[in-house]
């Protein structure tokens, strides 16, 4: 398809960027060599990027990036970009729907890990109403302007996320630690 689009629509081949996961993401179910792939336009892992044993094993079949995201664990995937990055892999993060405070820890992973094109971050286009609490204290986190968001308001201990200031209502925790 690639070669196909390389020879019949060049100027929309040149505008490609990369391919994102365009096969099973059970990597090591579907060990798929997929060099002849990243030779033409560079891959990312996707979904199969959360564990960074997974990214080694991606990087050994050829794929050339990988797309972190903090909504399936933020360790994996400060782990994967740490391995990754020591291993000359190029880095996006990306998630469609991290409401509320999920989306700061996302948008700082993105900030500070070097990647081809900032962050992807739909919830404000996916769950409109769901971060209103957030963005009253961070108002531009939760919604962008000009493509972008603003991390200026995130200030202070843990992720900046002011907690104190955000009236948001969480239920009672179901368990505690040692009970």
């Amino acid at each position: 398809m690639l070669d196909r689009l390389r020879r019949d629509a060049p100027r929309t081949f040149a505008m490609l960027l990369y391919v994102e996961q365009p096969f099973p993401y059970d990597l090591e179910a579907h060990r798929i060599d997929v060099r002849s792939v990243s030779a033409r336009k560079p891959l990312f892992m996707d979904e199969s990027a959360h564990d960074w044993r997974l990214v080694r094993l991606g990087r050994a079949l050829g794929w050339t990036g990988v797309a972190l995201k903090t909504c399936k664990t933020q360790t994996g995937a400060l782990l994967s970009l740490c391995w990754a990055k020591a291993h000359g892999m190029t880095l996006m993060v990306q998630v469609l729907t991290n409401p509320m405070l999920a989306q700061i820890r996302h948008v700082l992973l993105a900030a500070h890990a070097g990647t081809i094109m900032g962050v992807e971050t739909n919830a404000m286009q996916f769950y409109p109403n769901a971060s209103r609490a957030e963005a009253a204290v961070h108002p531009g986190l939760y919604a962008r302007h000009g493509g972008r968001v603003d991390l200026s308001t995130l200030q202070g201990p843990g992720f900046g996320y002011r907690e104190d200031e955000i009236g948001r209502r969480l239920p009672q925790p179901v368990a505690r630690f040692g009970d």
